[in-house]
């Protein structure tokens, strides 16, 4: 590129250097600009020159980061030049500028075309590079046939086809669909047997792309695949600019090792020696030396030859010299190599009968673990999870303990995780294994899950012989001045289930356990409490007869928490009181926990996830998920996310969550959508969120924990219907082969009332989804998790959005590889009050299936409601501001679902509404506040009130008032949605408006719960 002699492009390049700052340079450039307008406007007095200069001047202005809006006419007319200096211009300046749908770029396809087949050389590289920059749909349907023609071609030099290999490489990669690659194996036999080092290096890049997609075509070019491996091992025939410090083209090599791993296995003994002889000479020849370029080089055909003698599950004698290998990088002093080592000797762990081998390395691990580089204490710690087993687990569970004082607080986490799963899974006797979970929640109590301390309770209760020993434990931890709240958790439960087994011993007493309980009270928090209450009520039970003393003590603090505002604690210190007065009765109301239910350990089962992403199975999978990736980052994908302009789904509303059924008319769309009626619901497994350590761990949260959490809030016995709990979209017939599992429904109400949990799950898919709310505005983030060792194509996700809802959900990758998991943020904005729901329409490809399924967004009306406490002069003062409709809504609702004052508050909590006591003096009533966001009404204070009738629960006056008459209405069918039982009849009852009441009826002016009805 020889601008010498270009004076003006020269001076121009000056100009702009010698700027003193931005703003000149703006100036110099938007001059420069209007001058090439104003000279292209008058295009038929420039010369070549003249064109091809304003050309370079448009690329240069370009690459400073300016927009070039015009000129590609220009350059695309100087592709057809005869002259190489214009052409060579024309094809920098179209690849640099236009883009592969610009409308320009058809214009120059006969052009490109006549010099890709034209006997020019020179012309055929430019015109190569410029398709494979491009690489758009159009060049590919018109130019890929001519451009594998060049390949093939033995009349080309090597430079040309080198270019056309890439040329198509990109082209099949870009558009797979477009390039017909059929009957290919034959084609690609003969360029394997090409011996033009620079020719074969270009064919294997498209030679992997092609077995990635289909190797069962391309069987007959193994051998020959082995054959270069031979020619590069003994260094025959190969061009001194191709070996790189000493190494024949090592580039060739890892790519040819890596088109191997897509076969499944090499059948034919001789080809199958030759290999090993090959991969041994690499093994063999491979040492760490000074020379930092030549070590990277050899390492890496290093690595990718112990990728495949895992895949081709070699001999144990060269496996055995594999983990020796490893065994020495693991001690080097280069951290790169060190990580390797780690890593590949965690995947050495899927071959069979090495691992005791790689115990011999144990010492040298653990040493790894005290490395100042974090990533190489990651792999340490997942190699020690993974060659764990009965012979070794207390080792190494020991050394995880020890090193869990000093760990980072980034790996702090995941170490509590794994720790307790070696424990459980190889624990030599279940003493050993309390031993080592009481020591965990000690050491690093804010990194234990709940999951962890849940299955100690469950082990100690299933086995009567541990639990003396559990529970003098537990016991002894307390003497500690300091504890977490987690061990203060499981010594109360252990304790208040077995004390009274250490009755004997001194310091046992039920008087005594109580105390040093007791001490730990004011340090817990809220969720704590209940638990410290059942607590005493079983040391009670197991007092009786009671100690007098011991009696009045905890009377005292069931008192003092009867009225307590969190409803929980609340209510068992009431029941807790009662209860206790009822003398040896109690023994038999708080009998000891049963046995649990033999079932899978929510651990083992992450500990099997873990397991298998530890370390790929197979290098394959490996390499396909390589590829996808590669072709992520290589494709143009369609927009699959946003608000299309049509939305074929009307507004959504919030479903009743009620145990009655629906209406007939409910119930045949429940059917047609894909109802979970009939769904198995016994399927347990861990939150997906809880374990936010391993982004692989994708199972969901059990059921049956959902249900319960449902029932709590709603008061309800039981299991609510599957038309009643519809959580899948009513927009359109889904004929899905594939069922959820689960009560889809169950999962959305559980996320209407939470801000984290399971939206969906299937056998291939589960969807996750977090939340964060602050006033009008809210995060969500959705995590799409494949549970399959098979990646999930052709994944879309589009958001439909009511009105009143502003969305905006980031691009969603087209492919989902193995056994990972994809996180989606989700903006969402309320515009004004609205019951209207938005749906995700979510759909993916996993082998033949087909999946789509439509599923309401828990962007719910009470997630932009923030609870507000009000004295009663403020809500006298605003609820007499607030006069009648449409300000002031009052509505007598029938068909509620009975339900103790109690519950009603309880549920009217839960969904943020504020129930204030005191506010009203008569007890049937309840009077609640909460304040609303959004961006029209800004926030706006929202009051409630509710009268019920002790003789006949299911009927009930509500008045809602607020400052705005659309949220008046829209919360006041709101909270009538969730108290009302909505009946069988295909119509459901109108609601009633309340009539004045009759001048008969005289209004005591002394009774404030009098006055209050007046106003209303």
């Amino acid at each position: 590129m020889a601008l010498s002699g270009m004076r003006g492009l020269s001076v121009f390049i000056s100009d702009i250097r010698n700027c003193q700052n931005k703003e000149l340079e703006r100036l110099r450039v938007d001059k420069e600009l209007g001058h090439i307008r104003t000279r292209f406007k008058n295009e038929k007095g420039l010369t070549p020159y003249e064109k091809k200069k304003y050309v370079w001047k448009m690329l240069y202005i370009y690459m400073l980061g300016y927009d070039v809006d015009f000129g590609h006419m220009e350059a695309v007319s100087l592709i057809s030049a005869p002259k190489y200096p214009e052409k060579q211009v024309g094809y920098i300046v179209t690849s640099s500028l236009l883009n592969e749908n610009h409308d320009f770029l058809r214009l120059a396809i006969n052009t490109v075309r006549n010099d890709i087949i034209g006997r020019n050389e020179t012309f055929q590289c430019l015109a190569l590079t410029l398709v494979g920059n491009i690489g758009g749909r159009d060049f590919a349907e018109s130019l890929a046939p001519d451009v594998q023609k060049l390949l093939l071609s033995s009349s080309c030099r090597p430079l040309v086809r080198k270019k056309a290999a890439l040329c198509l490489l990109r082209l099949f990669r870009k558009n797979p669909d477009v390039v017909n690659v059929d009957g290919w194996s034959d084609r690609m036999a003969q360029l394997l047997d090409e011996r033009d080092i620079g020719v074969l290096t270009s064919s294997m890049s498209l030679f992997v792309a092609l077995v990635s997609k289909d190797y069962d075509s391309y069987w007959s070019c193994l051998p020959k695949c082995v054959k270069v491996l031979e020619r590069l091992a003994r260094n025959q025939d190969i061009p001194q600019e191709y070996t790189y410090y000493g190494i024949p083209s090592p580039w060739l090599q890892v790519k040819t090792m890596r088109a191997l791993q897509y076969f499944p296995t090499v059948e034919d003994p001789n080809t199958r020696r030759s290999l090993f002889e090959v991969l041994q000479r690499v093994l063999m020849g491979t040492d760490v030396v000074k020379n930092v370029n030549k070590n990277n080089a050899s390492h890496a055909v290093l690595f990718e030859a112990l990728a495949l003698v895992m895949h081709l599950d070699a001999e144990k004698e060269m496996m055995s010299q594999c983990v020796a290998l490893l065994g020495k990088f693991i001690a080097v002093r280069e951290p790169n190599i060190r990580y390797l080592g780690l890593e590949n000797m965690t995947r050495m762990l899927m071959v069979t009968d090495v691992q005791e081998i790689i115990k011999r390395h144990q010492a040298q691990i653990i040493t790894s673990l005290k490395d100042p580089d974090i990533s190489i204490r990651r792999r340490a710690l997942d190699l020690l999870y993974g060659m764990c087993d009965v012979s070794n687990a207390k080792d190494i569970v020991e050394e995880l303990l020890q090193y869990l004082a000093t760990a980072d607080f980034a790996m702090r986490e995941e170490l509590s995780l794994k720790a307790a799963i070696l424990a459980e899974k190889f624990a030599p006797d279940l003493s050993w294994y309390v031993d080592v979970i009481l020591q965990l929640i000690d050491k690093a109590g804010d990194f234990v899950s709940d999951d962890i301390w849940f299955r100690v309770v469950q082990f100690v209760t299933n086995n009567e012989d541990l639990q003396p020993y559990a529970a003098l434990k537990a016991r002894e931890y307390l003497d500690k001045p300091a504890i977490h709240e987690t061990m203060v958790k499981v010594s109360a439960y252990l304790l208040g289930e077995y004390s009274h087994l250490l009755a004997r011993r001194p310091g046992c007493s039920p008087k005594e356990i109580f105390t040093i309980i007791h001490e730990k009270l004011p340090t817990v928090s809220t969720p704590t409490i209940p638990i410290l209450l059942s607590t005493y009520a079983k040391i009670l039970m197991h007092s009786q007869p009671p100690d007098p003393e011991l009696q009045a003590q905890i009377w005292a603090v069931f008192t003092k928490y009867e009225s307590c505002i969190d409803v929980e604690i609340q209510q068992r210190a009431a029941e807790y009181f009662a209860l206790s007065k009822k003398g040896a009765a109690l023994v038999d109301i708080l009998a000891e926990m049963p046995k649990f239910p033999e079932r899978k350990s929510s651990l083992i089962k992450k500990a099997e996830d873990t397991e298998a992403d530890t370390a790929e199975q197979s290098a394959i999978k490996l390499r396909a998920q390589q590829q996808m990736s590669n072709a992520l980052t290589v494709t143009d994908q369609p927009p699959v996310n946003g608000i299309p302009p049509e939305p074929q789904l009307g507004p959504v509303k919030v479903p009743s969550m009620s145990n009655e059924s629906h209406s007939t008319t409910d119930q045949v769309l429940t059917q047609s959508n894909g109802s979970a009626t009939n769904l198995q619901t016994s399927a347990s497994s861990p939150d997906l969120l809880g374990d936010l350590l391993s982004p692989l761990a994708i199972e969901g949260p059990p059921v049956a924990s959902v249900e319960s959490e449902q029932n709590s809030v709603t008061g309800s016995e039981g299991t609510s219907t599957a038309v009643d709990a519809l959580a899948l979209a009513i927009v359109g017939d889904q004929t899905n082969t594939v069922q959820p599992i689960g009560n889809v429904a169950e999962r959305f109400y559980a996320l209407c009332l939470k801000d984290s949990g399971v939206l969906y799950e299937d056998p291939y898919v589960q969807i996750g989804i977090k939340a964060e709310w602050r006033s009008h505005q809210g995060r969500l983030v959705l995590f799409l998790g494949n549970k399959n060792t098979a990646p999930l194509v052709s994944v879309q996700a589009l958001m439909l959005a009511p009105s009143h809802l502003k969305l905006e959900l980031s691009e969603v990758p087209q492919t989902i590889p193995p056994r990972a998991q994809v996180q989606c943020p989700l903006e969402v904005v309320n515009l004004r009050p609205s019951r209207d729901l938005a749906v995700l329409e979510f759909s993916y490809k996993f082998g033949t299936d087909l999946v789509n399924v439509k599923l309401r967004v828990p962007a719910v009306l009470n997630k932009f409601l923030q609870p507000i406490p009000v004295s009663p002069e403020e809500f006298f003062t605003q609820w007499r501001s607030l006069s009648g409709p449409p300000l002031k809504l009052q509505e007598v609702v029938r068909g509620v679902r009975p339900m103790p004052l109690i519950e009603m508050a309880s549920l009217l909590n839960s969904y943020h509404l504020m129930v204030c006591p005191g506010l009203d003096p008569n007890t049937n009533n309840m009077v609640a506040s909460t304040t609303f966001f959004s961006e029209s009404t800004r926030a706006m204070l929202c009051l409630v009130r509710i009268e019920t009738d002790p003789a006949d629960r299911t009927q009930l006056r509500m008045t809602v008032a607020s400052g705005d008459p659309a949220l008046t209405h829209e919360l006041k069918e709101f909270i009538k949605e969730q108290l009302i039982s909505i009946p069988s009849a295909s119509h459901p009852p109108q609601p009633i408006t309340q009539q004045a009441p009759p001048s008969s009826s005289p209004i005591a002016q002394s009774d404030p719960g009098a006055m209050l009805a007046a106003l209303l």
